[in-house]
């Protein structure tokens, strides 16, 4: 199995300062729940600044919408690294997603084919509708992969966003499948299955007013609280 090739997992979490909050709880919930050791690293536009200077692109809803496909270059184009959007909180051991992976693909992702229920998201945001909608919120990167090399800061930088979200720069083969429990859409699927790996509130999460109700709040607000614990005397 990889996970037994690797002493630690590196997960790579959307930083946006709109919904600090969200990275951190998502970040103690990956804490908590992995068996195995695990590093976390935000994709954080202040400490890219030598190496990431695409222009902000107004349909992007996030600080993080390109920056996150420079995972590959950020690993050294070695082993494995997970992509995950902020807007996430784990509910199982994030180290088991690589028993679901073939080593054989360039990345692995929820393969979702769906139509967005709403027009408007979180802040406002409109949320468009296009194909491989979501794919790259959820990535498992196999940054070793012939294939991945092509994705540097140049090509980042420069790409056009279907070409980087619907990963155009692979061959479909090359493009692994992963269960939908390891990026279940909040509000967007119902009948939630069982054994939810990572919940993923893409139309807005509980820490904004607007969603503070929304499905899985209450599992949201319980890490929050467990993040904020500090047991005094």
């Amino acid at each position: 199995k990889i996970g037994r090739k690797m002493k630690t997992l590196k997960i790579f979490i959307g930083y946006d300062p709109k919904e600090a909050v969200a990275f951190h709880v998502l970040s103690h919930s990956l804490l908590e729940r992995s068996s195995k050791p695990i590093s976390i690293i935000p994709i954080n536009l202040k400490n890219l600044k030598n190496l990431y200077s695409r222009q902000h692109d107004q349909r992007q809803s996030n600080e993080f919408s390109f920056s996150r496909f420079l995972v590959p270059y950020l690993c050294n184009y070695e082993g494995f690294g997970v992509y995950m959007d902020c807007d996430m909180l784990a509910l199982g051991d994030i180290s088991t997603v690589l028993n679901d992976i073939d080593e054989n693909h360039a990345v692995s992702v929820v393969k979702h084919d769906y139509e967005s229920k709403v027009k408007v998201k979180y802040l406002g945001n409109k949320q468009y509708s296009y194909p491989r909608k979501n794919w790259s919120s959820f990535i498992v990167w196999n940054c070793a992969h012939p294939s991945n090399n092509a994705v540097n800061p140049d090509f980042i930088g420069d790409a056009d966003a279907a070409t980087l979200h619907r990963f155009l720069w692979l061959k479909d083969e090359e493009i692994g499948e992963l269960s939908v429990k390891w990026n279940w859409l909040v509000g967007e699927y119902d009948n939630p299955t069982e054994d939810i790996k990572v919940l993923h509130w893409t139309l807005g999460g509980p820490y904004f007013d607007d969603y503070s109700n929304t499905e899985f709040s209450d599992e949201w607000r319980k890490e929050f609280e467990s993040m904020t614990f500090c047991k005094q005397l």
